[in-house]
């Protein structure tokens, strides 16, 4: 039998941890935080359904780490990514399909870009890496035109909305909870924790409130991680602004025309990829999208102008504005004319047509953007006491979502009392 009169040693306890946001970032997070710590996880959702923003609003794929800046946390973290989606998908029967990518060059004076970038694919230990000619590229894809192309024939797609109900499912499964319709309405940290005020959950309640004590708190916010950082009390010194991407889809026999994915060469001095042609898991072919800049965090529409003066009054925004207004007018105009955004496809794919195309549901980019005006390249988590806060989390993040969860993880201290 133990003495009564010696030191008592710390001890980890089980920690009740809190997870704004079921997105699939959020959700990764809950789970990996359950399943390798053991913690009291629970998730709370402002909407009816997980994944109900970027994850449900994307284009499906699973990027392989080509063009992220070797060493960076998003190359690092994609690449870990993919392996453990995939991995994860197989163990859970969820799709999961190794199409390949092109990325084409469609002018000479795209090929020094492009062999730049298939050298940042090694680096960043992409697989299977080559340079293709002009009729290489056309043996992938026969519709495709340009001068030359890179091949990443490993880059595949999925169903992310699925995968996000099976982490929920699997949060639910460890013991955890995901409480959507929970808004969050406030928070207090203490020299112990961080209280939560929410929304009830309960749609007859009307305005009732629950209220939930955590040991840390780690909030996913996506579009609205700005909101809750305020409530934390660590604004921080970047902003999100929102941009609307804005698909088409194929029709009939034009989805015959692409067999995977047609990407152009990525203009270096934004973090947006261009109009692309995509395969999804269900056989239908996504346009786009393009990058306008939205006045409303949920700015689905052109309509939705919510959040105009928050956005605007960030002087980052009105900054990169300034820098970049040539090319903001430029995606306005694809935005508004068929045509205009036509013709950046049949750059790629001559064959199509405006009766090749019609409208598709579009999503919105959480984009974080310094004060400078500069736009936030890489991944951004802070650490403040106990609440952690996602900053900036774009593409790849939901290819990187599990690996970003283990780097949450890793940088979040285990409670000792």
């Amino acid at each position: 039998m133990a003495g009564t009169g010696g030191k008592s040693e710390n001890r980890l306890v089980t920690e009740k941890i809190g997870i704004v946001g079921a997105g699939i970032v959020g959700l990764a997070v809950a789970r990996e935080l359950a399943l390798t710590r053991g913690a009291e996880v629970t998730v709370l959702e402002k909407e009816g359904r997980v994944g109900a923003h970027q994850t449900g609003h994307n284009s499906g794929v699973v990027h392989a780490g080509i063009y992220y800046q070797p060493g960076s946390l998003k190359a690092r973290l994609c690449r870990e990514g993919v392996a453990l989606l995939k991995e994860y998908c197989a163990q859970h029967d969820l799709p999961y399909d190794e199409v390949g990518k092109l990325v084409v060059a469609s002018t000479r004076a795209e090929r020094p870009q492009l062999t730049a970038l298939a050298e940042r694919a090694r680096a960043n230990g992409v697989p299977g890496i080559a340079v293709l000619d002009a009729l290489a590229l056309r043996e992938i894809e026969p519709h495709a035109v340009g001068v030359g192309a890179i091949h990443s024939p490993h880059t595949a797609i999925c169903d992310f909305p699925a995968v996000a109900r099976r982490l929920a499912q699997e949060v639910v499964e460890l013991g955890g909870s995901v409480r959507l319709a929970h808004q969050v309405r406030a928070i207090r940290e203490g020299p112990r924790g961080v209280e939560v005020l929410t929304d009830s959950g309960d749609e007859e309640a009307g305005t009732g409130r629950r209220r939930f004590v955590f040991d840390r708190l780690v909030v996913c916010g996506g579009l609205h991680t700005d909101t809750i950082a305020r409530m934390t009390g660590h604004p921080g010194d970047v902003r999100i602004v929102p941009f609307r991407g804005e698909f088409y889809a194929l029709k009939g026999a034009a989805k015959d025309l692409v067999r995977g994915l047609i990407y152009p060469v990525p203009d270096p001095r934004y973090p947006f990829l261009g109009v692309h042609l995509t395969r999804q898991t269900g056989g239908d072919v996504l346009v786009g999208p393009n990058a306008v800049l939205a006045m409303a965090y949920e700015g689905y529409r052109w309509r939705n102008i919510r959040n105009f003066g928050q956005i605007i009054s960030w002087p980052g925004t009105l900054r990169m504005a300034r820098t970049h207004w040539r090319t903001g007018l430029k995606e306005i105009r694809g935005s508004l004319s068929k045509s205009a955004f036509l013709d950046g496809a049949r750059r790629y794919v001559p064959e199509l047509t405006a009766s090749d195309l019609e409208r598709a549901p579009g999503g919105v980019r959480a984009q974080a953007v310094a004060r400078d005006g500069k736009l936030v390249d890489d991944f951004v988590v802070d650490v403040h006491g106990h609440v952690v806060l996602v900053r900036n989390a774009p593409s790849p993040a939901a290819t990187s979502s599990l690996a970003i969860a283990r780097h949450i993880a890793g940088i979040v201290p285990a409670l000792v009392r």
